[in-house]
């Protein structure tokens, strides 16, 4: 069938402002808690949080209006370009040392998270390779071998940055293209099993790693140690009780909560919103996944398809960790809620991701 342009899908379209605006407000509030950190400045990361904003609108408006082909056809460059990026990294001129890993470039007044540009590069570089294999991504040569050759490199490079978590999602969302593009059960399951041996030897090998699992098996061993953060967590998420005490009411964010702005702001949120809005923010983002996944089932072609399906997958994944890890289902981890957590360049990738989408929604199947 042919297809014909259209306008931006509206449904995805308010799913994404809405959350865009949500999680906006909600770093609002979060950023109160900065207050009763003496070297932190509410204004600075508030102006900081709305000019990555403003960016990441406009990322979204051009990469809405980008060829898709074009990204197709540049898949390789674009690949080779984000590890580049992170390949600066080694520079220690550049490099930012925080929280026991160097996973930040500094650029003058601004600083960028290179993993980032991981995430979205692999997109579209394994959906472009899916547009050229076809059928022959069934076959180890073009299917499962591939794969381990670009989660060996960006292995190396996460591993080192001690970014365990980017790895596994990339490398998930990864599994789950391959999965519906039609790679056979037994090649996932030697990816899976790849994968969870990572996991076991970051965990063996690293004692934050292990620190982490252990607290997430016994979380009352060290409340005021290791287990504080999802200690006071759970204690914000369970005094929002049903509705919440309000917008901007938390009381876990002045001094309790560490990183409120950050991998503890849906504890926040909870806290404000209650079981309710908790349950909203979640429903918010199902919604938003359907919406994608609802998309790619008409692109045009599978190039446009498998972008989709890859944005919709990274997205919830690591918005369900985050949200996952406060409320103590899975071990702590440093991923941002999306759309919501402070992190301009999480914010910006994210919204150049669903930007490249709408234009994927603008060219649909005739029905």
């Amino acid at each position: 069938m042919d297809s014909h342009a259209n306008k931006i899908d509206r449904f995805f379209l308010t799913m994404v402002g809405i959350l865009t605006i949500l999680g906006f407000f909600i770093f609002l509030s979060a950023s109160l808690g900065l207050l009763a950190q003496s070297n932190v400045s509410f204004g600075t990361i508030a102006a900081k949080q709305a000019l990555s904003l403003v960016l990441g609108i406009i990322a979204f408006y051009v990469f809405s209006r980008i060829d898709n082909s074009w990204l197709r056809k540049s898949a390789l460059f674009i690949f080779m370009g984000s590890i580049a990026v992170n390949l600066l990294l080694f520079i220690p001129a550049l490099s930012i040392y925080h929280g026991g890993a160097s996973r930040w470039l500094s650029l003058g007044p601004v600083s960028l998270q290179p993993s980032e540009l991981l995430k979205i590069a692999f997109i579209i570089y394994l959906a472009a390779w899916i547009y050229f294999a076809k059928d022959k991504i069934k076959t180890f040569k073009y299917g499962l071998l591939p794969y381990i050759v670009m989660m060996t490199i960006l292995g190396i490079l996460l591993l080192i940055q001690s970014d365990t978590d980017t790895l596994l999602i990339i490398g998930g969302t990864g599994i789950v293209m391959l999965f519906i593009a039609g790679v056979p059960l037994k090649h996932i399951t030697i990816a899976l099993l790849l994968m969870a041996a990572i996991v076991v030897g970051v965990v063996s090998m690293r004692p934050y790693a292990l620190k982490r699992v252990q607290t997430f098996f016994n979380k009352s061993s060290d409340t005021q140690g290791a287990g504080y953060q999802i200690n006071q967590s759970l204690i914000a998420i369970g005094s929002g009780q049903l509705s919440g005490r309000g917008f901007g009411q938390s009381i876990q964010k002045f001094g309790y909560l560490p990183q409120p702005t950050d991998d503890s702001i849906f504890a926040v949120a909870a806290e404000e919103f209650g079981f309710i809005g908790g349950v909203g923010l979640i429903i918010m983002y199902i919604l938003f996944a359907s919406s994608i996944f609802r998309i790619s089932t008409r692109s045009v072609d599978s190039f446009g398809a498998f972008v989709a399906i890859g944005v919709g997958i990274l997205v919830i994944t690591e918005s369900f960790m985050n949200m996952a890890a406060m409320l103590g289902i899975i071990p702590l981890s440093g991923v941002p809620l999306l759309f919501v957590s402070h992190g301009g360049t999480a914010l910006i990738i994210t919204l150049a991701a669903t930007g490249i989408v709408a234009n994927i929604s603008k060219h649909r199947k005739q029905q």
